[in-house]
């Protein structure tokens, strides 16, 4: 099965860009299609004759238009395996074509029927075609070719991602999963200045550290925070057991000065060592914070690189809460959850799990006996792990046919 992108100057594209993970499971699939192809039954009915890429496009949504599956990308890039060397480093503005013959579809960078062009352009100065002059040799009576470099330039393009990361960036900073009493050691907030009850952004507090790691502004600290309230148990909802404790996360703040102690003269003339707390300004907020929350040095910033596949073995779990909504049971299509699978199961980011929903018992009223039956769970959607615990994991609900709530069983997709 061959799939034409028409990817042109790799090389340089390669230098501009990180080569993004490709495992040996995704290209051993990409070689098997390349040399069996894809049936015409594995399309998506409405799978378009042609498509141009555009910006904001993914490999996963492209997937999704041309196969069943959209967790399938791998086989979209079998689909012309010898043109595509890297799935990733796909640019808006190339055309797909679709091409239907002896029982199977194939994509091409080329409208059927036709061969491209082959190359005959010398390429100059910063990869621009040269420009060319020319003569013929009195002598030989072989003609001449003077070729000079010309600069082009053009708008730098971005290639397409296997997946929007814009869902999934704001809670990469947010979820903080804790193990019990974990979050009682790290620094709090001990004040607030004039006296305010509710902090909030550009609010100036003071906090303190444990004795052990008090805050300090010299250049070998960290100096930019999250703030975080206590921590809430989240249970499998299979046995009961604790998994983790998820903070609940509050908005960020930067340390200004560090803390210390100062000396204190009494009335009767006794000297007492008072503690100075050091100086935060909160630079933004997601809810309103109070003294006593919690302050975690701001992590760094990851490079999101997501590959949604399919677990290489069977994986079942089930929804233990949707993040943000303490008082709502239902989540909805790009809305984060937790699952009760994380690294001791297996569970990586990018791997992506059907969300089921279980099938309702009834009285068999056809039956005289009136037996009890349940009806087969029914698949409902997909969800994408990004973010990997111990015990739990964070997903982002890719799509959904129905509401998600708490509980609904998750497995492996068919």
């Amino acid at each position: 099965m061959i799939v034409a992108l028409g990817l042109l100057s790799l090389p340089v594209w390669s230098q501009k860009f990180p080569n993004l993970p490709i495992s040996a499971e995704q290209s051993a699939t990409a070689q098997k299609v390349s040399q069996a192809g894809v049936p015409l039954s594995e399309l998506a009915p409405d799978a378009p004759d042609t498509y141009t890429i555009r910006s904001g496009d993914t490999l996963w949504a492209i997937s999704k238009m041309y196969l069943r599956s959209p967790w399938r990308w791998p086989e979209l890039w079998g689909m012309n395996l010898e043109e595509i060397l890297n799935p990733h480093l796909i640019y808006p503005g190339q055309t797909l074509y679709l091409d239907k013959r002896d029982g199977r579809a194939r994509l091409s960078g080329t409208a059927p029927g036709t061969e491209a062009a082959p190359a005959a352009v010398v390429a100059g100065a910063e990869g621009a075609p040269a420009a060319v002059s020319g003569g013929r040799d009195g002598a030989s009576g072989i003609e001449t070719v003077r070729l000079s470099p010309r600069i082009r330039s053009e708008v730098a393009r971005s290639p397409l991602t296997t997946l929007q990361t814009r869902d999934i960036e704001a809670f990469l900073a947010e979820p903080l999963i804790v193990e019990e009493n974990e979050l009682q050691s790290a620094p709090r907030i001990v004040a607030a200045g004039e006296n305010r009850v509710i902090i909030g952004r550009g609010d100036r507090v003071y906090a303190r550290g444990p004795a052990s790691a008090p805050l300090l502004d010299d250049q070998q600290k960290i100096k930019q925070y999250r703030i975080f309230r206590n921590a809430k148990p989240l249970k499998d909802p299979d046995n009961g057991e604790v998994l983790g404790y998820e903070a609940e996360f509050l908005g960020k703040a930067a340390l200004v000065r560090s803390e210390g102690s100062t000396e204190l003269a009494s009335v009767d003339g006794k000297v007492n060592t008072a503690l100075v707390p050091a100086t935060i300004d909160i630079v933004s907020a997601k809810s309103e914070m109070l003294v006593g929350d919690r302050m975690v040095p701001e992590p760094e910033r990851e490079f999101l690189s997501f590959v949604p596949r399919a677990p290489a073995s069977a994986v079942n779990g089930r929804i233990v809460s949707i993040y943000g909504n303490n008082a709502v049971a239902n989540a909805s299509q790009n809305q984060v959850v937790v699952i009760n699978r994380g690294r001791r199961d297996g569970i990586e980011s990018g791997h992506v799990l059907a969300i089921l929903k279980d099938g309702r018992q009834l009285t068999d009223k056809t039956d005289p006996s009136r037996p009890l039956i349940k009806l087969p769970n029914e698949r409902n959607g997909l969800m994408m792990v990004f973010r990997t615990y111990e015990k739990l994991s964070y997903g982002l609900i890719l799509d959904i046919t129905d509401s998600v709530r708490v509980g609904d069983r998750l497995a492996t997709p068919q």
